[in-house]
């Protein structure tokens, strides 16, 4: 299976976890995993390789359920998701104090390595103002693992910037452009899930858990600023709406159709 593919069908798992396993124990069997990746266009070898993957990757471990084989989440999986879910769905204290969490990196050289960091930087809600320093609205529970995994020295601090906290988050955000993105989102989304019947178990839960997936891009984008820090009509609004809404529109069936394979029995064993 080529990589890019890999990565696709690793990525549906995370949303699968994140969507729907999480709140039901964070394990499944593998028989299982196949039968929810179904729908999303994802056969058993593809499925298979990429759990293999996100284990090495530390995100999973095997486990041995009653139904049978399976894999469940790992502490620091467990940490990821939590903090994707309290912004995919703006469950966590969303308040802010005036005062940014302040990062600054050093020893950081090798090119490869910076953007990889970057990559895990943004996730976590940080922006970048010059190089190596980083600012976010509120320290990220995450980030003591980040440190540690990359090895990394940092100096942080909790401080109030002297000047404008609007030209802050403009300078550490690209706002203009996650606000035309969130408005593409919108314009694709509307007329897609308006298409979709959300009493078909099957379609209701692909669809649920491919929102999921055009959602959570924006975490790597959007630290969740305050009202205070954003344009006026922000149109991320607008998105939080729409993906609020319809998933809500489509939970009932999903839900229907998670239970429904994780109940099923494992397929029996050829006779010899």
């Amino acid at each position: 299976m080529p990589d890019s593919g890999v990565v696709r069908a690793r990525s549906a798992i995370f949303d699968l976890f994140g969507g729907h396993l999480r709140r039901r124990g964070g394990a499944v069997t593998i028989a299982a995993l196949v039968r929810l990746m179904e729908p999303l266009g994802f056969a058993g070898p593809a499925v298979r390789t990429a759990v293999s993957r996100t284990v090495r990757q530390g995100w999973l471990r095997p486990t041995r359920l009653p139904s049978g084989p399976g894999y469940a989440l790992t502490p620091k999986a467990e940490r990821r998701l939590d903090e994707a879910a309290g912004r995919i769905y703006r469950t966590r204290d969303w308040s802010w104090d005036g005062n940014w969490h302040l990062l600054v990196l050093t020893g950081v050289s090798d090119r490869h390595r910076r953007e990889r960091i970057a990559a895990s930087l943004g996730l976590l809600g940080y922006g970048e103002v010059e190089p190596l320093v980083w600012v976010a609205p509120r320290p990220s529970p995450e980030l003591p693992d980040l440190l540690t995994s990359e090895d990394l020295t940092a100096h942080a601090f909790l401080a109030a910037h002297q000047g404008s906290d609007r030209d802050l988050a403009g300078r550490a955000w690209d706002l203009v452009g996650l606000s035309r993105d969130y408005a593409a989102f919108v314009a694709r989304w509307r007329p897609l899930a308006a298409a979709v019947d959300e009493s078909r178990e099957p379609a209701a839960f692909a669809a649920s858990q491919r929102l999921l997936h055009d959602w959570r891009k924006f975490l790597f984008r959007d630290p969740g600023l305050p009202p205070a820090l954003l344009p006026a009509d922000w149109t991320g609004h607008r998105a939080a709406e729409l993906f609020d809404g319809e998933t809500a529109r489509f939970a009932p069936a999903a839900d229907r159709y998670v239970e429904r394979c994780l109940a099923a029995p494992p397929p029996a064993l050829p006779t010899p």
